[in-house]
This record gives structure tokens, C-alpha cells and sequence, in this order.
């Protein structure tokens, strides 16, 4: 007897590719794992501690010792003060955005993000998303410290009509700011680098720059434009710099293209070296 055996042929297994709604589905959970460790990293309630220092100390000492503005002979007020320290709170938030990839590329974890969601750009996303929301955070902080301490120093109230506007440009400023450091964070890859890069820049370079050059041009610095929206005369800022500031529309386009240059370089950057 001849007996006959039918083997059946599996199916061919087609090729695993990831699609791009795979990686917008992956967004969720990016978000949720960034939001950990942002709770986590000890830097985070330090520099929301910071914040609220430095804006209670500021508007107390600009209160209680120094009480007229310089540059009109007015006694400060409350309607001035609450937002100076605003401009030290974007810095603040750049440095924050800088240290969430920098600290992940010294530690090594970022080899193990970038291995459990190739597609770098979400991971990019995540973290420019909850950067921004703590910058908010920071931002609206910092103002209420700013108004503590004017108000704990005896301030008046003064002219409050354009405070909620300038409170406003505000928080987008600190809103941003994460994404600036982000961004320059990617493309240095070292917190002290950055970091440094960061202060020196805001704190001395412009401030210099301002004293020979013309100001058409230094008008278009990022912490120029920082300061034009918030309404602010910073160090190295004249009488010139300011009659050619550029309105606050302007400034916050200004900014937004610096931070959109930086994302872009950094990106790119993420996806041509190793995560190492």
C-alpha cells in the first residue's frame, strides 16, 4: 500500500516595517515616559525652587533698596516689578530644556529610548512637549514670586492696565525657552557645554555686542527679543537699542525661529550619530 503525504506550505511571513501612524500611536506613551522622568531628575525641583526665589529676592531687593527706576526717576511699582524676573526664569528654562538630553546622552540612557522608539523625531517631540509645559509652569512661578516680593516690599500697584498682556508674552517666553535648549542641547550633547554656552551667551556676549554694534542688528539677537517681549531693558540695552526694538509680535516670531533653527540642526544631528 502506497500512502501519500500532504505537506501543507506555511504562508510566507511578510517583512516588519514601521509605519508612520505606529509612530504618532507611539506619541502617548513617549509623553508618559518623558513626563517620569522629568518628575524624577533632582534638577527639576531645584529649578522650580530657583525660580521662586529669584523672584521674591529680586522684586523685594528692587523694593526696598534701590525703589526708583533709573531710567525715569519713578518709584517702582508692583505693575514694573513682578515680571523682571521673568527674563532670568527664561534662562532658567532653556537650562532645564538642555539638561533633559544632555543628561540622558552622559547616562546612557538615551541609547536605550532611541532603541525602543526608532523614530528619533517622537522622542523629540516628547520632550519639546513636556519641556514646554514645565517652562509654563516655571513661568507663572516665577511672576507670582515677582509679585510677592513687590508686594512684601510695599510697592504700589501703580498702572496694572498692561500687566495681563505683558504677563502673557510672558509665559510664552518661558514656554519656549525649553524648546530652545532642546534644541541646543541635541547639538552640543554636553550639559557643562551647553550650559555654559547658555549663561555666557545670555549674561555677557549680547550685553557686549551691544556696546559697538548698530542696533538694527542687535535687535535680532534671541535674548534681545527675549527681553522686547517682556517689555524690559536689560544690561547692555541704550537708549538707541531701545527706540529700534521690534514690537513683540516680531520678537516672538524672532524667537520662535531661533528655537525652530536649533530643533531642526539638533534633529537632524540625533539621526546621524549614535545615541551613545
Amino acid at each position: 500500500m502506497t500512502m501519500t503525504t500532504t505537506l501543507a506550505t506555511a504562508p510566507r511571513s511578510q517583512p516588519l516595517t514601521r509605519q508612520r501612524s505606529d509612530d504618532f500611536a507611539a506619541l502617548p506613551a513617549a509623553l508618559r515616559s518623558e513626563w517620569i522622568k522629568a518628575r524624577t531628575l533632582r534638577s527639576t525641583p531645584g529649578l522650580l525652587a530657583a525660580v521662586v526665589v529669584i523672584g521674591v529676592l529680586l522684586s523685594w531687593i528692587l523694593a526696598t533698596f534701590v525703589k526708583t527706576d533709573p531710567d525715569t526717576q519713578l518709584p517702582f511699582t508692583i505693575g514694573q516689578t513682578f515680571v523682571f524676573s521673568t527674563w532670568l526664569t527664561m534662562v532658567l528654562a532653556i537650562v532645564m530644556g538642555t539638561l533633559s538630553i544632555t543628561s540622558e546622552v552622559q547616562h546612557g540612557t538615551l541609547a536605550t529610548a532611541v532603541t525602543t522608539q526608532p523614530a528619533r523625531w517622537v522622542i523629540v517631540v516628547a520632550k519639546a512637549v513636556v519641556g514646554s509645559g514645565l517652562g509654563l509652569a516655571m513661568g507663572a512661578l516665577g511672576m507670582a514670586a515677582g509679585f510677592g516680593g513687590a508686594v512684601l516690599g510695599g510697592l504700589e500697584a501703580g498702572d496694572t492696565s498692561g500687566s495681563l498682556a505683558t504677563a502673557g508674552w510672558g509665559l510664552l517666553l518661558t514656554a519656549l525657552a525649553p524648546m530652545l535648549g532642546l534644541g541646543l542641547g541635541m547639538i552640543i550633547r554636553h550639559s557643562a557645554g551647553a550650559i555654559t554656552g547658555v549663561l555666557v551667551w545670555a549674561l555677557v556676549i549680547e550685553n557686549l555686542v551691544k556696546g559697538f554694534a548698530p542696533s538694527n542688528f542687535t535687535r535680532l539677537m534671541p535674548f534681545s527679543a527675549a527681553a522686547g517681549l517682556l517689555g524690559i531693558k536689560t544690561a547692555g540695552d541704550s537708549a538707541e537699542t531701545m527706540a529700534a526694538a521690534l514690537s513683540r509680535v516680531q520678537d516672538a516670531a524672532l524667537f520662535s525661529s531661533y528655537i525652530v533653527l536649533a530643533l531642526a540642526i539638533g534633529t537632524a544631528l540625533l539621526y546621524r550619530t549614535d545615541a551613545t
